[in-house]
């Protein structure tokens, strides 16, 4: 079994938050001054995250690209598995658009009020719904910025949909892929957008459409933002932090 995978499959998944919308202000890691990795180091890092796990998969349920969207939307500050049970029998009777404006506002938070701020989600899944409908026959665009338009849908919620659902090769970065990316580092940013914008230019095409998950995974289970569990990172003796934690 790979080490990434052990990992993934020894750490209990966390049970507090995850990130922020984009939109919120993102802290730069505190590290002292490295260069980021050369691009033979990356090529490394990226093999063995693809040998690890070939096939990474997103952790949030879903059946199609409108209930995609509505996932990841609904999981700011809110876990994974906090929305997957939340969405469990949602899903059931609103797997389109259409049928999530019959379920309406108020049938939509009795199914999301365990969720935080669910009020303000169910508003902009209801009115992101409504516009999907009038103006795109029901369907999802394959756009970041159309989705951007959206109410209650940003950069990474964007980013994540066209990557998932449509094969789009983007990185939607969140706080885990932030950290990661400036801990290793393959680029040294200071906002999320910044991270994306490089991460995308600098990830060998290859590699480039399953990246934010093995990012994300390995921020989550690994690279953790209080203490990082170096001792057993699959990509420790490449990685150039220089406050590594071994034990």
């Amino acid at each position: 079994m790979s080490d990434l995978k052990r990992s993934s499959r020894q750490i209990s998944k966390p049970k507090g938050r995850l990130v922020a919308p984009l939109k919120a202000a993102v802290k730069t890691p505190r590290t002292r001054a490295v260069k980021p990795v050369d691009r033979a180091t990356m090529l490394e890092i990226f093999r063995r995250f693809h040998t690890a796990m070939p096939e990474p998969k997103g952790e949030l349920d879903h059946t199609n690209p409108y209930t995609l969207l509505v996932a990841v939307a609904l999981s700011a500050q809110s876990t994974d598995v906090g929305v997957n049970k939340a969405t469990r029998e949602l899903f059931r009777i609103a797997d389109t658009p259409e049928k999530m404006l019959a379920l309406g506002e108020e049938g939509l938070k009795q199914h999301i009020k365990t969720l935080n701020f669910f009020n303000t989600k169910a508003r902009n899944v209801i009115a992101l719904s409504r516009r999907l409908v009038e103006e795109f026959g029901g369907q999802v665009p394959n756009s970041v910025e159309i989705l951007e338009t959206l109410p209650g849908v940003g950069r990474k919620t964007a980013s994540v949909v066209v990557n998932i659902a449509y094969g789009d090769p983007r990185v939607a970065v969140d706080t885990h892929i932030f950290r990661v990316t400036n801990r290793i580092p393959l680029a040294v940013t200071k906002t999320p957008l910044d991270t994306q914008v490089a991460l995308e230019a600098l990830i060998p095409d290859q590699y480039r459409l399953h990246a934010h998950h093995w990012l994300i995974l390995h921020g989550r289970y690994v690279c953790k933002a209080r203490k990082p569990e170096c001792w057993r990172c699959p990509i420790g003796d490449l990685c150039r932090y220089p406050d590594k934690s071994l034990g």
